[in-house]
């Protein structure tokens, strides 16, 4: 993070069997911050001055850029540094994980975590993670990864330009979506997530302002990222980038999609691990092999 002090470490890739329950001695919720973007992103350094008044702060983050990784997995994970980063005069050790997002949480957890955290947020992401594409999102693999480790996780992602999606831009603006994760996390540690929740998701305009309003939303079947399809010197077609389209006649009208590009207010999608489609056994069975 380039305005904090980074000493840095290589550590071998120990791990531990499981998380550990040891006893809570400072009373304050451990609250474990990650992201796809990797350690110097201005995104999760938001989220940190956001999150260190509501307890104690476990900050695993990917060491280099690892958007749209999803949930996956490198055979062999690279090595660990150490940071040390100055949070409002007080120092806080980071650690920076050659790995995926995904792979970085476990390693958080089963390694550097002195205890079962308490919630786990991924973020804040250069992008939306709405509909169709959600999967590919490596700040909701992230969330995932630590949901079905037992821990309660929000993704928190601004819309922004797709120019800056892979970059760590110092001109986007983190304070109003740092602002709106801190107050769902505020709540998520006094309640807990709701019954059959492992996963919030939310996204919010890049135009929101404190008072913009938020909406529970479901995930859009719609699919508003389309790839770049161009002819090379060679005649051959070549995917060159992606863009954003909008049909919102197709698109559901309680979706995150439609909530966050048509009305413009922050998206609040719970989310659950099981993947089950919900159709009626019988009609699933009627189309099966007999």
């Amino acid at each position: 993070m380039s305005a904090e002090r980074a000493d840095t470490h290589r550590l071998t890739n120990n791990s531990t069997a499981g998380l550990s329950t040891t006893k809570n001695v400072s009373n304050k919720p451990l609250i474990m911050l990650t992201n796809d973007d990797g350690i110097a992103s201005p995104g999760l350094r938001a989220l940190i001055h956001a999150m260190h008044t509501l307890g104690e702060l476990l900050v695993v983050a990917p060491q280099q850029q690892q958007s749209a990784m999803s949930r996956s997995y490198w055979q062999r994970p690279g090595v660990t540094e150490m940071h040390t980063l100055n949070v409002n005069g007080t120092d806080l050790t980071a650690w920076a994980v050659d790995a995926t997002p995904a792979q970085t949480v476990r390693n958080g957890l089963l390694r550097f975590a002195p205890r079962k955290p308490d919630l786990i947020i991924s973020g804040i992401n250069y992008g939306e993670n709405v509909g169709a594409g959600l999967t590919i999102s490596g700040t909701v693999g992230a969330a995932w990864e630590g949901a079905a480790m037992g821990v309660p996780a929000l993704a928190i992602s601004l819309e922004v330009e797709i120019e800056h999606h892979f970059s760590h831009s110092e001109e986007v603006e983190f304070q109003i979506a740092a602002q709106v994760a801190q107050r769902f996390a505020a709540a998520i540690l006094d309640n807990g997530l709701p019954p059959g929740v492992q996963i919030i998701n939310i996204n919010i305009p890049q135009d929101a302002a404190l008072d913009t309003p938020w909406r529970l939303t479901h995930v859009s079947s719609y699919s508003h990222f389309h790839s770049i399809v161009e002819e090379n010197e060679l005649g051959e077609k070549v995917l060159t980038g992606y863009h954003r389209l909008f049909d919102f006649d197709k698109v559901e009208h309680d979706s995150d999609v439609y909530v966050l590009f048509k009305e413009r207010q922050v998206s609040v999608t719970p989310i659950t691990t099981d993947c089950t489609a919900h159709t009626p056994p019988d009609q699933i069975l009627q189309r099966l092999p007999q």
